[in-house]
């Protein structure tokens, strides 16, 4: 997790990310996808993606995609391997990013630069978070990405 200096540069609606994940765990290490309450949420779901981590050579599965991240990408990665359907400079960068919030059960930060299936470019700013069922696993995570457009 960055420095809390460092999460003041963030756009206020990945803060509040974090926030909201910091509230849900009660203490916990990190809460369980039960915690997480959709309606809660409501302003930020075209932004938020849930990944299931399984545990097969699929390794990470897209869940739910929310509204714009689907524009964004051009296609609703529902269903399939983030290996198959990534968004972002490669499948092994994408799927890294996932590991370290697996193997590190801490939230992830990225800043990163974006092209569009239809040629429109930005920086997105991303927070993963894990969440377990048992408390130690990290079984989803979470991730929400706020956009702009340049």
């Amino acid at each position: 997790m960055p420095d809390p200096g460092d999460i003041d540069r963030y756009h206020r609606d990945v803060r509040a990310m974090l926030r909201y994940w910091e509230e849900k765990r009660q203490g916990r290490t990190m809460p369980a996808r039960a915690d997480i309450d959709p309606f809660e949420l409501k302003p930020f779901l075209p932004g938020i993606a849930i990944i299931d981590v399984v545990a097969d050579e699929r390794r990470y599965v897209y869940r739910l995609v929310g509204t714009r991240e689907v524009a964004m990408r051009g296609r609703d990665p529902t269903g399939r391997s983030v290996n198959d359907a990534f968004y972002g400079a490669s499948a092994a960068t994408s799927l890294a990013s996932y590991d370290a919030v697996v193997n590190g059960r801490t939230p992830l930060f990225e800043n990163r630069r974006f092209v569009t299936p239809d040629g429109r470019s930005g920086d997105e700013e991303v927070v993963l978070l894990p969440l377990s069922d048992d408390g130690k696993t990290v079984t989803k995570i979470l991730a929400y990405t706020h956009h702009r457009l340049i």
